[in-house]
């Protein structure tokens, strides 16, 4: 481990092959820090890290599939060898339940239509995938000067917004998987700022709003960059920096 690996601290990104969370690992790379690509897929994982390299990064790749408990494991694993602390945890990966649909025209999320398979395996990778993925790295957090984890969620999740008939997000339609998933993430996020509170770990959500990503067939206004710059200020955080919220472009979103 490089003295310049460990100034600038470790991070690792789940899902981060490609959109906010590749975008992610190539700021936070940019910033110094060695960046690990979670992945499910082996090849696409060593690409995303291989990139970073010839961009002049400290990179490189895990198999992490956050519903595989064992290749949850190994990537911790992986990275005690390699660094013995993690700086930065970003939970990123996550699915709609609807293919390559946008969960806000996903017609087979309506509430009284839903299959609860779908409900099932997207509360699967969006909540119990970043249980699971925390907990098995919180050891190597806790080694870390500056802790930092930042759950990234949707402007969707927010109770207030969605539920305001007159609001800007009134023309969503009702979700039984995707939208309550990311309610649920706001919910465990709240929970683990408040157990490691004590420990010095600043755990947030974030809503890096409406990018153009493979999750809603690249309909997006904002680049990957874009989207990834308020997740990169959280998981930056000074030692004064907040815990327990959820944050937007705009500022702290309401729940």
């Amino acid at each position: 481990m490089s003295e310049q690996t460990t100034r600038h601290g470790v991070a690792l990104v789940t899902g981060a092959n490609k959109g906010i969370g590749r975008a992610t690992a190539e700021r936070l790379a940019e910033l110094g820090m060695a960046v690990v690509v979670g992945a499910r897929d082996a090849r696409r994982g060593q690409e995303a890290a291989q990139a970073l390299r010839a961009q002049g990064a400290d990179a490189r790749a895990v198999v992490l599939d956050v519903t595989d408990p064992a290749t949850v494991q190994t990537a911790a694993e992986q990275i005690d060898a390699a660094f013995g602390r993690l700086d930065v945890l970003v939970n990123n990966a996550g699915i709609t339940g609807s293919g390559q649909v946008s969960p806000m025209d996903a017609t087979d999320q309506i509430p009284s239509q839903v299959d609860l398979r779908m409900v099932r395996a997207v509360f699967e990778t969006n909540v119990f995938g970043v249980i699971t993925v925390t907990n098995a790295m919180l050891a190597l957090l806790r080694r870390s000067p500056t802790p930092r984890v930042v759950n990234v969620s949707s402007h969707s999740a927010s109770l207030t917004l969605t539920s305001d008939p007159d609001g800007p997000f009134a023309a969503l339609l009702p979700s039984a998987a995707y939208h309550p998933s990311k309610s649920a993430l706001s919910a465990v996020t709240v929970q683990y700022a408040h157990e490691l509170r004590k420990d010095g770990v600043l755990v947030n959500a974030v809503a890096p709003g409406f990018v153009d990503t493979d999750i809603n067939d690249h309909t997006g206004q904002l680049t990957p960059a874009q989207g990834a710059a308020v997740v990169v200020d959280l998981a930056t955080a000074g030692a004064d920096g907040p815990t327990g919220g959820f944050f937007g472009h705009e500022g702290p979103i309401p729940w």
